[in-house]
């Protein structure tokens, strides 16, 4: 039985359901899995308060994932957590890919994704239901063009050298349009290419929330920056579940659930029985 932290400290969209892509079904009996998280806050106070209970768990591998893990009070808090001396990977967004030689010094995993947007945190915009919005649309992008099963592949892997006490091979991934369809495994051409379209326009979100939440203090410029980013996260989310309807109506929607031991199944026929992870083409990089 392997024990899995998962530390979360402030949110992107990934965030929310990090800790349940790796046990879908909650039926998994090779581990168990803690999760601390801070909420939406990343201030100093909150961070000591996490490294102070990170330090009091008892687990065999660690995910920690936040905003950019460069900022100064994240890049702490993974400094403190790496004298625990645990497996640790780091999930992250675009602006994370500053820390990257940062976080090769310590040996440690990522994956960087950068179709994780930063949402538009305007007070004139942004209240509660549209930040719940912006987050469904995140995670449909993400869902559909394929980093949700990126995601769970390369911890699993991980997980998996943990539990045979073999060397870990950390992931070291900047997630792109094109490494993420190739996760999503399309079958039919048109739909990968609209994922990828998908895909990059939530990449391009963030930049222009970026600049409407720090780079601008006009309300009469940032406002319309800010709505005119959250249009294209949605625009993104329907590009992608245009994708996804594409695959259905071919039968082609690619399935892998965990079994009970860890392993995974895959089929792409809504009918057919599922085939062993060793009879299917699993992606290699």
């Amino acid at each position: 039985m392997i024990k899995v932290g998962v530390v979360k400290v402030g949110n992107i969209g990934i965030s929310t359901i990090i800790d349940l892509i790796l046990d879908e079904r909650a039926d998994r009996d090779d581990f168990h899995i803690r999760t601390i998280s801070t909420g939406s806050k990343m201030g100093q106070n909150e961070v000591n308060d996490i490294i102070r209970r990170v330090k009091n768990i008892d687990v065999d591998l660690l995910v920690f994932i936040s905003p950019n893990p460069g900022a100064r009070q994240i890049k702490h808090a993974i400094e403190e957590i790496t004298k625990l001396n645990l497996p640790l990977v780091i999930i992250g967004d675009k602006p994370g890919e500053r820390a990257i030689p940062f976080m090769k010094e310590h040996h440690l995993g990522y994956i960087l994704i950068r179709a994780d947007a930063m949402i538009g945190a305007r007070r004139e915009f942004l209240d509660s239901t549209e930040m719940a919005l912006f987050n469904s649309y995140v995670l449909n992008v993400l869902s559909i063009t394929g980093v949700i099963r990126l995601i769970h592949e390369e911890i699993d892997k991980v997980l998996y050298s943990v539990k045979d006490d073999a060397p870990i091979e950390f992931p070291e991934i900047i997630v792109t349009a094109q490494k993420a369809v190739s996760y999503a495994r399309f079958n039919n051409p048109y739909a990968e290419a609209k994922a990828m379209a998908a895909y990059q326009i939530a990449t391009q979100v963030s930049e222009m929330d970026v600049t409407a939440c720090f780079r601008v203090n006009d309300p009469e410029e940032y406002i319309p920056l800010v709505v005119a980013a959250h249009e294209m996260m949605k625009a993104a989310s329907i590009l992608a579940e245009e994708a996804r309807e594409l695959e259905k109506s071919n039968d082609t929607v690619t399935r892998t659930p965990h079994k009970r031991d860890g392993s995974i199944v895959f089929k792409s026929k809504l009918l057919h029985n599922y085939e062993t992870e060793e009879t299917f083409d699993y992606h290699e990089d």
